[in-house]
């Protein structure tokens, strides 16, 4: 789903009310859907709104008048006096047929539910003053919180809070999400957010050319690339991470994880010496959740380096397999992880002062159990000594 910003959904609005919908009735739907919204957050009890000067503010009037006409008790706090509203707002605070109390902290009482309707999506300065004493009272006061658009108080664009906010427990939106509901922090301060259809055609989004969305599996799924039947690890690309030393180890253990777990074929960590202790421990990964391999033995990866210059390179090389399984009587392919019984393993490999590599792999099935056992005989294995796991040696003894 795209995402846009604050300007581009004032862009929506103007689209709009130019094609002939008016922007009283935008904001008679945007109200009538927070008002559906409380009703599902607080289905009995007394109802505050707090509203602001703006559109937002207006919003609020709104949902104030459809509740009351559904026959709940709901009152109303304006930040400011009711006769300097403008435009729509001022429409919508004249279908409100009851007194507003006054922007006093003290008025919020012990509502069943607060409406959040002070600030919108277009907040760009710091919340000062009265607003910032009612946004302080409002998070104190303990009921839940319905806030209109956005929480006041977060930026619409980048989800920063400016200086203080509002922490709902639910959010209602209209038309399209905005950058502020998906990245932090203001998204924790947002709840559960209600995207509300108020009118605005799809259409428009022709003429704004939003560039951004959000990060949904449909956004990217047909991009996707999912294992071909004939495939191998070559084939679905080398991933080559540079690790840092041994105290900077983390970020390169992640994103080598994130390489195999997003499909990559193999992948390799270049580690400094100091830091191929670390590293090789925690290579036990298994690509998509499948069960990890044992940790890696790098006992004899260090040896060649005991007592001699620390090797010059060292690479930490995972690999992959996956199953491919056909559904019965469908005649389609599916490739899947690999499970338990597939080959999951890891490499440890490093240049001595001879150049000589030596290697241990810690996964491989046995050929004689076919199971996948952590190799304890010299690897590789050659005719004089054969691999066998440790389960099959001791049952041949």
């Amino acid at each position: 789903m795209e995402v846009l910003t604050s300007a581009e959904m004032e862009r929506a609005d103007r689209l709009t009310i130019a094609a002939g919908t008016p922007g009283f009735a935008l904001m008679l739907s945007a109200g009538q859907a927070v008002a559906e919204a409380a009703m599902d957050l607080a289905e009995e009890g007394p109802i505050l709104v707090v509203a602001g000067r703006g559109n937002n503010g207006g919003d609020g009037f709104v949902a104030a008048a459809e509740l009351a006409a559904r026959g709940r008790e709901v009152s109303v706090i304006l930040l400011c006096e009711r006769d300097s509203l403008q435009g729509d707002a001022a429409s919508a605070a004249r279908g409100w047929k009851y007194p507003v109390l006054p922007f006093n902290p003290q008025a919020i009482g012990k509502p069943a539910l607060i409406i959040d309707a002070l600030f919108g999506a277009g907040l760009n300065r710091p919340v000062k003053g009265d607003p910032y004493e009612m946004i302080e009272a409002i998070n104190a006061n303990g009921a839940p919180v319905l806030a209109v658009d956005l929480p006041s108080g977060i930026n619409g664009d980048t989800g920063a809070v400016m200086g203080i906010a509002v922490r709902a427990t639910g959010t209602v939106t209209f038309f399209r999400p905005k950058p502020g509901h998906l990245l932090l922090p203001g998204r924790m301060y947002c709840g559960r957010v209600r995207i509300a259809d108020i009118g605005i055609d799809a259409g428009v989004l022709a003429e704004i050319r939003p560039r951004t969305f959000e990060n949904v599996p449909q956004l990217w799924r047909e991009s996707f690339p999912v294992p071909r039947i004939d495939g191998h690890k070559y084939a679905r690309g080398h991933t080559i991470v540079v690790s840092g030393g041994v105290a900077t180890t983390g970020a390169a253990r992640m994103s080598a994880r994130g390489a195999l777990r997003a499909g990559s074929g193999l992948v390799t960590v270049a580690s400094p010496g100091d830091a191929l202790a670390v590293n090789a421990a925690a290579v036990n990964i298994a690509p998509f959740g499948t069960p990890a391999v044992p940790d890696v033995d790098t006992t004899s990866a260090m040896s060649s380096s005991i007592g001699s210059p620390a090797p010059k390179a060292v690479a930490i090389t995972i690999f992959s397999f996956f199953s491919c399984t056909r559904e019965a009587g469908t005649g389609s392919t599916e490739q899947r992880p690999a499970s338990r019984s597939s080959r999951t393993g890891s490499r440890v490999t490093t240049s001595g002062p001879a150049g000589t590599p030596t290697a241990r792999s810690v996964a491989i099935r046995c050929p004689q159990c076919h199971e996948d056992r952590r190799v304890a005989s010299l690897w590789p294995p050659t005719a004089s000594a054969p691999f066998r796991c440790r389960r099959t040696r001791e049952a041949r003894r």
